[in-house]
């Protein structure tokens, strides 16, 4: 009576580690598909600002994210997949898949954190350089877009004040045609409207255009910082779900 008692307990317990994986499961498909999309919004909204950074942690992390989303959506279908066969080979590599997304998301989730802590220093360093240097420049097509975009999005003219203008490579060269500052900086754009710096033609902003974009940059990486580390405590649970299940199905001696 005692042993039949204790097999209906053991019986139980094990149905409800599958329904608990199989809850977690549907809400690791979902926070699989979070983290791809954060991944993906990161690099699609004002992606074009990439070509601004010295460095490409910012773009590592976001493609980081996409890689550890995929996997988690599909390590999910596995998951349910293993629960259902119950068995312990397929809840082992189930167990080895959770382990390497949450060692990915862990990194991505550090990279954003450590890029953040450097990123005003980056900025400060390079941003100026990259504008003035290479605006309008031949080659340099994706950063003169780039320009114009922190220009018209932020509402702002050069990286410090609209002042930088004056030593740069485009206002010196014959194509600016007299122009302090490029048309972008102005608050409403017509041709050769950056021959005047008043500020009732363009944007002059206390910081600059580095103080935004320094400002937009944090907010993501701070984004994809929380979703990288909050799925991967989520991913926690799951591991310790399935090493219970594993270790059910290796007690019964059927």
């Amino acid at each position: 009576m005692g042993s039949m008692y204790k097999d209906d307990q053991d019986d139980w317990m094990t149905v409800c580690l599958k329904y608990l994986l199989f809850v977690f499961n549907f809400l690791f498909w979902m926070g699989g598909g979070a983290v791809m999309g954060v991944g993906v919004w990161t690099l699609i909204d004002k992606g074009d600002y990439l070509s601004l950074l010295a460095s490409s942690t910012f773009a590592v992390s976001a493609y980081i994210l996409i890689l550890a989303g995929g996997l988690v959506m599909v390590t999910s279908f596995l998951g349910c997949c293993a629960v259902i066969r119950e068995q312990r080979s397929c809840l082992s590599v189930y167990f080895s898949c959770l382990l390497l997304i949450f060692l990915i998301e862990l990194v991505a989730g550090v990279l954003a954190y450590v890029y953040h802590q450097r990123l005003s220093e980056e900025l400060k360093q390079h941003l100026n350089q990259t504008m003035t240097e290479n605006y309008a420049q031949r080659g340099k097509e994706s950063i003169t877009l780039a320009v114009d975009m922190l220009h018209q999005d932020f509402k702002c003219c050069g990286s410090n004040s609209s002042l930088d203008w004056r030593h740069s490579a485009y206002v010196a060269s014959p194509e600016a045609e007299r122009r302090v500052v490029p048309d972008s900086c102005c608050k409403t754009i017509t041709p050769r409207c950056g021959q005047r710096d008043h500020p009732s033609n363009i944007y002059k902003v206390e910081g600059g255009c580095i103080t935004k974009l320094e400002h937009f940059l944090a907010d993501h990486l701070l984004i994809i910082g929380a979703v990288g580390i909050g799925v991967a405590c989520l991913q926690v649970c799951g591991m310790i779900f399935t090493c219970c299940l594993h270790r059910r199905i290796k007690l019964d001696p059927y």
